[in-house]
């Protein structure tokens, strides 16, 4: 008698992981090689079980056999897709932020503290964004920034929830300075939730929206000052890089800056009206960036 498949001996068929693969290719511009097929099959159970499939061939078949590809395609990306994140990760970032972009941005609108425009362009649970919100409120304490606004971008709807709610493990926020987290992380009342959420100041400045990096256009303002988009290029072919790196350079005001992860340093090389500052941070000029709202 045959016994129902086990986790451990139930795979996606052939066809249905590369067909898997080529949907995320297309659709996010992510490679799943065969080396990968383990963690996708792994990421993907979960699904089998909020399904009430009976394992993975039969997850594969609903997708691409029985019509479900639609309905579970935000599904499927949020599980292949890899969501790494830190507080005040790749930190030297966050201080060229304070001590290098802020002081020339604000030196461009006239000496007076500008209304600055940060985007976290893959934020993942929020961790960048709210790092960045961090310094920029330091700075407006100590009166060197009026306001400012914080977009986190992310392809994944379950990350964007998490980066939303703004909980996360103390362990978490761990590099985070002890004076801001005394200053900008507050504790569980319950003593049995060993975890923080950001700060209402800090939440109210920050808001998150999804988007496919992938897509052809970004539907947000063309008059932004920072753009990170960190450890999410790496994923991508060369070509694929340059586009989006292109589409983003286009929501830059002139002088704006573009931060990449120290993993990408080559990246912005060659993209049209960015010139490279220091190591992994491009500025840029008048031909890269517009004043008007998109």
């Amino acid at each position: 008698m045959k016994h129902p498949a086990t986790e451990s001996n139930d795979h996606l068929a052939d066809k249905h992981f590369a067909a898997v693969a080529q949907v995320i290719e297309s659709r996010v511009g992510i490679k799943l090689p065969q080396t990968k097929r383990t963690m996708v099959e792994g990421r993907l159970r979960k699904r089998v079980r909020a399904l009430g499939l009976p394992g993975l061939q039969a997850y594969g078949a609903h997708l691409f056999e029985r019509g479900g590809l639609d309905d579970e395609l935000i599904h499927l990306i949020d599980c292949v897709t890899t969501n790494k994140t830190d507080f005040f990760r790749e930190p030297s970032h966050f201080e060229f932020l304070r001590d290098v972009a802020v002081p020339q941005l604000t030196q461009r609108h006239g000496g007076r503290a500008p209304n600055l425009k940060i985007w976290s362009a893959a934020s993942s649970t929020g961790a960048e964004a709210y790092t960045a919100a961090m310094v920029l409120q330091d700075l407006v304490a100590a009166g060197k920034v009026a306001r400012f606004s914080i977009l986190g971008t992310d392809i994944s709807t379950e990350v964007l929830k998490e980066a939303r709610a703004a909980i996360y493990p103390r362990a978490f926020v761990a590099p985070v300075p002890a004076p801001m987290q005394q200053r900008y992380l507050m504790r569980s009342k319950n003593p049995q939730e060993d975890v923080v959420r950001v700060a209402p100041e800090l939440r109210r400045q920050v808001h998150f929206e999804r988007l496919n990096l992938m897509d052809g256009s970004y539907p947000f303002d063309r008059d932004v000052d920072v753009i990170l988009c960190r450890n999410v290029l790496i994923y991508f072919d060369r070509p694929t890089q340059a586009a989006v790196l292109a589409r983003l350079a286009s929501h830059l005001r002139p002088g704006g800056y573009l931060m990449l992860g120290h993993s990408e340093s080559m990246a912005g090389n060659g993209v049209e009206g960015l010139r490279a500052v220091v190591p992994t941070v491009y500025q840029a000029g008048p031909a890269a960036g517009a004043r008007s709202a998109a």
